[in-house]
């Protein structure tokens, strides 16, 4: 059982870890198409503010994650699965450029090991399940909603105002809200592993509930996430910086302030949603203040796509690596 406990917490954090190269995006992608800064510097930004996220947000959404699946149908094998599954859904979509839901992939595996191992969708809590999935929805509407909203507040205030002047003033507001939504990922996103750590212990005995975790376990979550931003994603920054819409420091502002707020609230009410998803939708919104020709829709289409097929796929890979595993080592 240690054994296996081990190699569940070195998953988790190579996961957390893929997760920060892949999602770097959602936190940099602004900034560095609207050339605020370097692309090393942006990593370094954010994956700082990644790490500060530690001290800020309470371990609400990993309460929630831990809670996916029924304590008395979670195993090591069950956790270790899921893990497998959302570690190669991750590397699949970061080799394609595809900004797909690292939060969706992991929740997916977990609850489709759950699934096969109790043989039904008993396993799952399904309060703990259905915000997540309404959230693959309004998430990036949310987003889009606030940042068109901002956008549009903040296009008449600064109305009158010299344009070169409103672009310097963005782009130092851009580094801001940069790092308020790199708080947001890394409350967000950090938590999820947290979470999926959680359970391993939970169904051992190890702690009573998620506030008795040892404090290591969240201070290496929070690093390996970190570490990861800092390796960026390039290929996805490329997709979510430059192929959705033209941005401009004053858009990027918008997108990132509204992809802020989402998460901030998100969290405070313990709904683990994608900032894949959120700042995608805000990305779109302050490109539909200039017009709807100006959102490229053909990629969002392919976007929503790999979005919808997250879940489903996860959760699958993840039963065919359970019954694997159960096959080589038993249900530990």
């Amino acid at each position: 059982m240690e054994t296996l406990l081990i190699v569940v917490i070195v998953l988790a954090l190579v996961f957390d870890f893929i997760n920060g190269f892949h999602d770097a995006a959602n936190s940099i992608a602004t900034v560095v198409s609207t050339k605020v800064l370097s692309p090393l510097t942006a990593v370094l930004w954010a994956a700082m503010f990644n790490f500060l996220a530690y001290w800020i947000f309470e371990l609400k959404v990993a309460d929630t994650v831990a809670k996916t699946v029924h304590a008395d149908n979670i195993t090591l094998v069950v956790v270790i699965a899921g893990l497998v599954a959302a570690i190669i859904w991750n590397l699949l979509t970061w080799w394609l450029g595809i900004p797909s839901s690292s939060s969706h992939t992991l929740i997916g595996g977990f609850a489709g090991a759950g699934i096969a191992h109790a043989g039904g969708f008993d396993a799952i809590q399904i309060d703990k399940i259905m915000p997540t999935i309404y959230f693959i929805v309004l998430a990036p509407v949310i987003g889009m909603i606030l940042s068109y909203i901002v956008a549009a507040i903040t296009m008449q205030i600064c109305r009158r105002s010299n344009p070169s002047k409103v672009d310097s003033s963005f782009r130092k507001l851009q580094l801001l809200s940069s790092a308020l939504y790199s708080l947001g990922h890394g409350g967000n996103d950090a938590q999820k592993v947290i979470g999926i750590i959680a359970a391993a212990m939970l169904s051992h005995g190890l702690i009573a509930d998620i506030h008795h975790i040892p404090s290591w376990v969240p201070l290496a979550c929070y690093s390996a996430i970190a570490a990861g931003t800092m390796f960026g994603g390039w290929k996805i920054v490329k997709t979510m910086g430059q192929k959705v819409t033209k941005l401009t420091p004053f858009e990027g502002f918008s997108a990132e302030t509204a992809g802020a707020i989402t998460l901030f609230v998100t969290q405070y009410f313990k709904i683990p949603v994608s900032t894949t998803h959120t700042i995608t939708g805000s990305i779109i919104g302050v490109g539909l203040t200039k017009r709807i020709s100006a959102v490229r829709w053909g990629v969002t289409i392919k976007l929503i796509w790999a979005w919808v097929l997250t879940i489903p796929i996860s959760g699958l890979l993840a039963a065919l690596f359970y019954k694997i595993l159960e096959a080589v080592i038993g249900q530990s």
